[in-house]
């Protein structure tokens, strides 16, 4: 751990002030949907998988991935096999410095959650994102993705979030439709956090 980065869920983590992000924000300027950090949520999803883990070896999509922690813990810690999408492609080279840093290997791609079909998610065995209902106008999107991912027979779509309204209201209407889990996750450790979490499996007869 170095003054300007630090270790949570087994991942070596920089923050804003370090050498290495500055030199990044120098060389890819301008981030259009928020991907420009480190989003407490991501902790919340890493905590409920420590405690809901994913099967080894598993396919995972990270939609909305900004810098990707999510997706690169997936890939350490069981060994998943994880594709990262934004729409933000400027985002993209924080998460493969990550990856690197924590010696992970991860594909990424640079598209709009709303363009997914789901016949593009049917390869996956589980879907997370952290944070990505963070406007307004995002609830109707992401309710589309969930309903997507149960369409497409998903078995795990697990979705994090600080507690926004919108989110709130996206994830009652899903679990109302599809079931799940839908709750408050604290994270006492190593970081003093909380969240909400939705978890909805995929219809199995798809």
């Amino acid at each position: 751990m170095t003054k300007h980065s630090f270790e949570a869920f087994g991942l070596t983590i920089l923050q804003n002030a370090h050498p290495d992000i500055r030199r990044l924000k120098k060389r890819y300027p301008g981030h259009s949907l928020h991907g420009n950090k480190v989003w407490q949520s991501s902790f919340v999803l890493m905590d409920y998988l420590k405690e809901y883990p994913l099967e080894p070896g598993s396919s995972v999509l990270e939609v909305g991935c900004g810098w990707g922690l999510a997706g690169i813990y997936c890939a350490k810690q069981f060994e998943a096999a994880v594709v990262a999408l934004d729409a933000d492609e400027n985002v993209l080279p924080y998460l493969e410095h990550h990856a690197e840093l924590n010696g992970a290997e991860l594909n990424t791609i640079a598209i709009d959650i709303a363009d997914i079909t789901p016949d593009q998610l049917a390869g996956f065995d589980v879907i997370i994102g952290t944070d990505i209902c963070f406007w307004d106008s995002l609830t109707e999107t992401v309710a589309e993705l969930v309903a997507k991912a149960h369409t497409a027979g998903v078995p795990r779509t697990i979705l994090t979030d600080p507690g926004r309204p919108s989110f709130r209201t996206m994830a009652e209407q899903c679990q109302a439709q599809f079931g799940g889990f839908y709750s408050d996750w604290a994270v006492p450790a190593p970081l003093n956090t909380w969240g909400l979490v939705l978890e909805v499996a995929g219809d199995n007869t798809a």
